[in-house]
């Protein structure tokens, strides 16, 4: 049997134990898994949302509210579609062992920085210097 089903729920990881073992793997892997479930979840309640609440508002104000609220909410969900394509990116790369190092260093991600952020493909070295060139260029 392996390991990381004897993951205990209290699990964090450390800076102490290997680098990317099966439990640190394990413990992104379902913290992924989870971050989508409430993705795709909120995703499903916006969709009924929209179905219940097709109706005809015969004031104009309310009804330009109405819409431009509608407007920011699939606007956030796709956003969030986005969001689960990079999850689905980052444990792909759980499964091919590449998770939690540096796609442009091959150093490892701080454990600190890809539990705020698991889907994080940089160190935050490497996105800072992404970032201020991505500025600069920006500026021209």
């Amino acid at each position: 049997m392996k390991a990381e089903s004897f993951l205990p729920d209290d699990y964090r990881p450390a800076e102490d134990e290997p680098f990317m073992n099966e439990r640190q793997t394990e413990y992104f892997r379902r913290k992924l898994l989870a971050w989508k479930a409430d993705l795709l979840a909120d995703s499903r309640d916006t969709i009924e949302g929209l179905q219940d609440s097709t109706r005809n508002i015969p004031d104009v104000t309310d009804r330009a509210s109405e819409e431009t609220d509608r407007a920011i909410e699939l606007r956030t969900r796709d956003r969030q579609r986005k969001l689960v394509a990079k999850i689905d990116s980052a444990l792909r790369r759980i499964d091919e062992g590449e998770y939690g190092y540096c796609e442009v260093t091959g150093e490892p991600i701080s454990l600190k920085r890809l539990d705020a952020r698991p889907i994080a493909t940089m160190s935050l070295e490497a996105q800072e210097r992404h970032e201020r060139r991505e500025k600069v260029h920006r500026d021209d």
